[in-house]
């Protein structure tokens, strides 16, 4: 018994220092080639906060979805959640402020997480058709919307509202003081360091700060609560779970009114702090890649945190300068390259050569070209969607039922 604690004990400092050093390796080697090839923009103070920005609805989704996708039920409306918490939040946000926004996009995104509560789970509508439906029926409706709502309005046209107030933003107390300095000094990684620290922690949105409290309570409440404990006991066996009184049409209700929630607070932070008013098509898809960070983070709340600023950095090199992210490639290109090495000196010559071929393709790319093509950066972050759906690892394991309807008279 005593060997097993110390084991587990010994086990302990690596499990966490292995991740943690793998992230300080690669944040080094990173700044030392944007510092070698002039690309500034790879770490700057302002590239964190668009990091923040961009993340934070992607977060939002995914969120969403993992509510969603425990009680069993998929949520392909995400997309169609947020869209019409951009347009009720914009709508409500020009009026009355941004306390307005906030209640009107959340409750419109709940009222179409209810919707698809209704038709997937009391009629039957296979889950994701109700989706799609969903998603069509939002941009057709806030178009209607628009056309009623802002046309003839100064600022305001069939495809933009008039401007809408952003939240306040809050910084921490000292912060700026004791690390511009550094930032501004231009030592190799420590500088790069600083404007990490002072991108996240001055000049947020108090929306960003909410959003990021969303993750812990989002986790303590399915895993830590009773209620939490019926959600996923839904999503897992939603048979037993009615055969010990837990009605599961109930908390699949609740699960997608709050999915949908989450949605429409992804659109409102849109249109009030990634912007300063509804754009039709602002979403971007936004709620699909929402789906694929459950995916990446194997529908556990902190994981999805991780996969939402990986979609968001790379959402964020948008408005990064090209060679920016041609940095990034050869970061990316040495990596696996890396891993290359790694695998054949293991014998694994396939997995070898699974990463050797983009390796030498992404250096020899920035070896001749150096500047990536905007058209490229413009589809990064979809480009990831789809790597990270293509190798998802089969180790991932998703709620039992999930996208199982349920009927009382199956359980005979």
């Amino acid at each position: 018994m005593t060997a097993a604690v110390m084991r587990a004990a010994a086990s302990r400092p690596r499990w966490l220092a292995g991740p943690i050093a793998r992230v300080a390796v690669g944040f080094a080697v990173l700044s030392l080639l944007s510092g070698a090839f002039d690309a500034p923009d790879l770490f700057s103070r302002g590239g964190i906060a668009a990091t923040l920005r961009f993340t934070a609805p992607i977060l939002l989704a995914g969120l969403g979805a993992v509510w969603a996708e425990r009680s069993g039920v998929i949520n392909i409306g995400l997309e169609g959640m947020m869209i019409v918490g951009t347009w009720f939040g914009a709508w409500a946000g020009y009026q009355w402020g941004v306390g307005a926004a906030l209640v009107a996009g959340v409750a419109a995104g709940t009222a179409f997480g209810l919707v698809h509560a209704l038709l997937s789970v009391t009629f039957g509508v296979d889950q994701a058709i109700s989706g799609l439906s969903l998603n069509l029926l939002a941009a057709g409706l806030t178009r209607f919307l628009s056309s009623i709502a802002f046309v003839g309005i100064p600022g305001g046209s069939i495809t933009t509202s008039p401007p809408v107030p952003d939240f306040p933003t809050i910084s921490l107390p000292g912060v700026d003081w004791l690390l511009a300095p550094v930032d501004r000094a231009n030592v190799p990684i420590l500088s790069d360091a600083a404007a990490v620290v002072l991108g996240l922690l001055t000049d947020v949105s108090v929306l960003t700060v909410a959003v990021v409290a969303l993750v812990p309570i989002t986790w303590w409440v399915l895993w830590r609560t009773r209620l939490g404990l019926r959600i996923r006991a839904v999503g897992e066996r939603p048979e037993a779970a009615d055969s010990l009184g837990v009605r599961p049409w109930h908390y699949r209700f609740l699960a997608l009114g709050v999915s949908g929630g989450l949605a429409g607070l992804g659109g409102v932070y849109l249109v009030t702090v990634a912007s300063s008013l509804y754009r039709e098509g602002q979403t971007a898809g936004r709620g699909f890649i929402g789906l694929a960070t459950v995916i990446f983070g194997n529908w556990n709340p902190w994981s999805v945190t991780l996969g939402s600023l990986v979609f968001g950095f790379t959402d964020a090199l948008r408005t990064r300068q090209e060679l920016t992210v041609g940095v990034l490639l050869v970061g990316l290109g040495v990596l696996c390259a890396l891993v290359a090495v790694r695998r054949g000196l293991g014998r694994n010559w396939r997995g070898s050569l699974l990463y050797g071929v983009p390796a030498a393709a992404m250096l020899a790319w920035f070896w001749f070209v150096r500047v990536v093509p905007s058209e490229f950066v413009s589809f990064a972050p979809h480009l990831t969607t789809l790597l990270v759906l293509a190798f998802a690892r089969q180790r991932l394991r998703p709620p039992a039922a999930l996208g199982e309807p349920f009927r009382r008279e199956d359980t005979g």
